[in-house]
């Protein structure tokens, strides 16, 4: 065996071990979310569950918050897969359909990992300008396109109504035409409020399921989500026959 094959495998072996280790750091930070909150992801912590020392943590993460955007951007990888696989389980059907097939699949992983939606989406994503290079803003930008690109989709193939810019309020259709000029344009100000609208209310009502809001009338919100759904149908005009 050479020299160079030897230090290859070797560098090979450390990039397993290492990425062995993240993996484990990565399950810690999930437990003690899930089963304590997250005041109790700490780097102290999270060494204890992996049976190192604080400061021999530090040699993978900086910090708490580069822990705290690894573990995050993960969440947002595992959320924005289960919501790819399901717009692509019906991948031959309209956009429509698989829009609202996502919808169910983002429903269906925050309603099984309600402690993990929580974390993900309790700080903000930064306005494009603003993004750091960072694994998690590049997750949570992976998934803001998901559903970005089936509405950008239908109003590329289709269209669906959307409401006279001239009529909404100054700072409203500045702020409009801000956010479109930040996804390149690929939705016009006024379909950008539609888009936005419906998304608002998605979200919304998702986030009152997860945290419990809705207990007092609804312990099945299943249906109530599915009636937003219908109501988003006919926002982006889905029963269109040419869709």
């Amino acid at each position: 065996m050479s020299q160079e094959t030897g230090s290859r495998q070797t560098g090979n072996r450390r990039e397993r071990l290492r990425r062995a280790t993240l993996e484990e750091i990565h399950a810690a930070a999930r437990k003690l979310l899930v089963e304590q909150g997250s005041a109790a992801v700490t780097v102290n912590a999270v060494a204890r569950q992996v049976g190192m020392s604080g400061p021999a943590l530090y040699h993978y993460y900086s910090g708490h918050d580069e822990l705290v955007g690894a573990v995050t951007a993960g969440f947002f990888r595992e959320l924005t897969a289960a919501v790819e696989q399901g717009r692509d389980a019906c991948a031959d059907a309209p956009t429509g359909t698989r829009l609202l097939a996502a919808c169910r699949a983002m429903r269906a992983w925050a309603v099984a990992h309600p402690a993990e939606f929580g974390w993900i989406f309790a700080n903000p994503v930064a306005p494009p300008d603003r993004r750091p290079d960072s694994s998690r803003h590049r997750a949570a930008l992976r998934f803001e396109h998901v559903l970005l690109d089936l509405v950008a989709e239908l109003w590329r193939t289709r269209g669906f109504p959307v409401p006279d810019l001239a009529a909404l309020p100054a700072s409203q259709r500045e702020q409009l035409i801000a956010y479109s000029e930040s996804i390149d344009g690929r939705l016009p100000p006024e379909a950008a409020h539609v888009f936005l609208s419906c998304w608002i209310r998605l979200y919304g009502l998702l986030c009152m399921e997860v945290l419990h809001q809705l207990d007092f009338a609804y312990t099945d919100a299943e249906p109530v989500f599915e009636e937003c759904l219908r109501d988003l149908a006919v926002t982006l005009d889905l029963a269109a026959t040419h869709d």
